[in-house]
């Protein structure tokens, strides 16, 4: 079984892949983020299994003047209880337009062959701009 800094090291590094392939459209890489029944919980939808999330945000419809995406997490907050664990991240996105949204992740994980996944992922959004590119987000 591997150490507590090298899991929190490991999950940390889950958060970095699922966001650059998120940012990048590689849907296949970032959906791979998640369990066989992993959920992501996000305006109102819950699609479960990395199939399904792929078919759900493949669906939604991209402004064209969005040509540019990134997240930013910061401050994750990890807590590792063997083969499962939770964390907690703030997370703000800006777009070729400037900052669009932020928002938190809280995340439950589980430690599977292939390494730590998504057990379930929600989304929550606090801000949204004005002038945002993406979808009315309802805010908390």
């Amino acid at each position: 079984m591997a150490d507590l800094a090298t899991d929190r090291d490991a999950i940390r590094d889950l958060l970095a892949r699922y966001t650059y392939n998120g940012d990048r459209g590689r849907l296949d890489e970032m959906t791979a983020c998640f369990a066989d029944d992993g959920v992501l919980e996000y305006l109102g939808k819950a699609p479960k299994g990395p199939g399904a999330i792929k078919a759900a945000l493949s669906a939604g419809t991209r402004d064209a003047r969005l040509t540019f995406i990134r997240h930013h997490i910061t401050n994750p907050m990890i807590a590792v209880d063997g083969d499962a664990a939770s964390a907690r991240s703030y997370f703000t996105v800006h777009s070729n337009f400037g900052p669009d949204h932020s928002g938190t992740y809280d995340d439950r994980l589980v430690r599977t062959p292939d390494g730590w996944r998504f057990a379930h992922r929600r989304v929550r959004i606090d801000w949204q701009a004005n002038g945002s590119l993406f979808e009315r987000m309802t805010t908390r």
